[in-house]
């Protein structure tokens, strides 16, 4: 009997796991990300006032700050100010009131709430079960308990070692590692209390 009992839960780990990679690939390498947008002035100038925190919500066009102008002219005063460029939500603060600040440099960083997405970065060999539009199962670390759904948006096109800022073999040694390609997933429904950078698990329906 307990010869018995052994091998019917031998053959059904074996099916778990047949099942769950014949019809799933999964990956705990993936983490909730959006588009952030930098807000910066357009000219150099003593920074004067910022109308922001740390968290605040912005719309589009709203003015954030005002810097001080060696020469003001009629036609630069708009440049003076900088706006924010989308709505959402202010998650880094760079600057302070009274310092100097140049051209271009990053004020604040935006990024929108209902705009979230989940970067996922799956082997290279198992890439070829991956289409885009396949349904995907989402569970969030920060909800362990909640369950979300979404889609494959986007496939990448190159590795991530591909963007790497050095050579992955320096070496006349070379040990072959496996790829990992990034794919985007966009989520059926959005959910505004979902935070950038959380860990995310994915199981990608691939039957």
């Amino acid at each position: 009997m307990i010869l018995a009992v052994m091998v019917v839960a031998f053959a059904s780990i074996g099916t778990y796991y047949w099942y769950e990679n014949a019809y799933f690939v999964s990956t705990e390498d993936a983490k909730i990300t959006g588009d952030l947008v930098s807000v910066g002035p357009q000219i150099s100038g003593k920074l004067l006032e910022l109308n922001f925190e740390e968290g605040d919500a912005v719309i589009k066009d709203q003015i954030l700050g005002r810097q001080g102008m060696s020469n003001p002219q009629e036609t630069n005063i708009d440049q003076s100010v900088f706006r924010a460029p989308i709505n959402g939500i202010v998650i880094k603060k760079q600057g302070t009131v009274g310092e100097v600040i140049s051209a271009g440099q990053t004020i604040a960083m935006l990024i929108d709430p209902n705009k979230l997405y989940i970067t996922a970065n799956i082997e290279e060999t198992k890439l070829g079960k991956i289409r885009q539009g396949q349904k995907v199962d989402i569970t969030i670390d920060q909800f362990s308990s909640k369950k979300f759904s979404g889609k494959i948006k986007y496939v990448g096109q190159a590795s991530n070692s591909t963007f790497a800022l050095l050579p992955s073999s320096t070496s006349a040694t070379f040990t072959k590692v496996v790829q990992k390609i990034p794919i985007k997933i966009e989520f059926d429904k959005n959910d505004n209390t979902l935070l950038p950078g959380t860990n995310a698990v994915v199981n990608i329906h691939i039957k």
